[in-house]
């Protein structure tokens, strides 16, 4: 048990890490540009979808061990496995990853406008595929040595703005509106979706350390100690990362979403900011993309080939698709995105508590409730959403 307690501070860092990569930094610069002077209550809706639902999700599976097919099979096993493939497929190769690849371009770009997307996927793939190689190390990696790093970088720009930003932003929404847009804008960071196959790189560590045995209680109390620190970081970044898009809203007019971060830079920085920035943006994408091609990867090769393709080249396979998706660029990822997560994701939050509560007090009923929910939400979206 000694090896449990030390460990929650390293997996906490670990657990913001894997989280923080391109929605994490976009989506709150948004809210934050967006509702300019109502930045307070769109955070508090932000942190809501973004913070306080992908923990639980994180908690909700790693009591299922950190076995998602378990957690997604109380749906039953034939929807079960097509949810996990869906998962599997918007926070991976098809979404996720190609994401914090084009987020970086598109932030480089700003600086080095000489950057070819096709050549810079390469080698972001490359530098990913290194990283996963030796996947033992992944967890030490990101809890260590790269979030520590991270954070300095993000704090340079945050303190910098806050100190030098216009405070007297108007509202342009009122607080309501802005509530709710901060609440939907969480919905893209896909941290709930994430949140359920980190769990199992969560889960190998516990048992590395052989603490596999341990009770729901103990088990729980040390998520909840690991989950303070990563939530307490991110929603952090939300905090700051919103206010400063807010305070220099007036010098961001007109700037696409995916050049926001390195805009700020320059503005918040000055023209000799591009190091800075650069470095914090492929800080941040490298440690989710990491995570999440990790988990795509082991995906494929237990579940999709069962064991029959090495892993090596169940992560060329990611990696080729992610390639291939990142020529839509960030914009057209986002596009392809938005309806799905739309339609998805309450649903998913639904699954998250009812598991909880069938862990902790065997509360059966799944199935009705979910499928109620992904119904009401489908035909909203699908026939009331202009």
């Amino acid at each position: 048990m000694s090896a449990l307690k030390n460990r929650w501070v390293s997996n906490g860092l670990a657990m913001f890490s894997m989280f923080f990569g391109a929605g994490n930094v976009i989506f709150p610069l948004m809210v934050g540009y967006t509702v300019k002077g109502g930045v307070g209550f769109a955070l508090l809706g932000l942190i809501i979808t973004a913070v306080i639902v992908p923990f639980s999700g994180l908690i909700a599976t790693t009591l299922f061990e950190g076995n998602y097919l378990s957690f997604f099979n109380r749906l039953g096993k034939v929807p079960g496995a097509f949810v996990t493939i869906l998962v599997l497929a918007l926070i991976g190769p098809f979404g996720g990853i190609p994401r914090c690849i084009t987020l970086t371009y598109s932030t480089l770009s700003v600086y080095f406008t000489s950057l070819h997307l096709v050549w810079f996927t390469v080698i972001a793939t490359g530098v990913i595929f290194l990283f996963c190689f030796k996947r033992n190390r992944i967890l030490d990696l990101l809890g260590l040595v790269l979030t520590p790093v991270l954070i300095v970088f993000l704090l340079v720009i945050v303190i910098k703005g806050f100190i030098s930003g216009d405070w007297n932003q108007p509202d342009v929404m009122d607080r309501y509106d802005s509530f709710i847009y901060g609440l939907q804008e969480g919905y893209f960071t896909m941290d709930l979706l994430a949140a359920f196959f980190f769990s199992s790189i969560i889960c190998e560590r516990l048992k590395e350390d052989r603490v596999d045995k341990v009770t729901h209680k103990s088990l729980i109390r040390h998520l909840l100690k690991a989950s303070s620190v990563g939530a307490l970081l991110l929603g952090l970044s939300y905090i700051g990362f919103a206010t400063v898009a807010s305070l220099y809203s007036d010098s961001l007019a007109s700037v696409p979403s995916d050049h926001l971060l390195g805009a700020i830079g320059h503005v918040v920085l000055g023209p000799y900011a591009g190091f800075v920035v650069c470095i914090a943006v492929a800080l941040s994408c490298l440690t989710t993309a990491i995570a999440l091609t990790l988990v795509s990867s082991e995906f494929l090769q237990n579940s999709i080939f069962r064991g029959k393709l090495p892993y090596i080249w169940n992560l060329v396979v990611v990696l080729v698709l992610t390639a291939l998706v990142s020529m839509l660029e960030f914009s057209g990822i986002v596009k392809l995105l938005a309806p799905i997560l739309n339609v998805a994701y309450p649903s998913f939050l639904l699954l998250s508590v009812l598991n909880i509560l069938y862990k902790l007090f065997k509360f059966k009923p799944v199935k009705t409730p979910v499928l109620i929910l992904f119904v009401v939400t489908f035909i909203k979206v699908v026939f009331f959403t202009t």
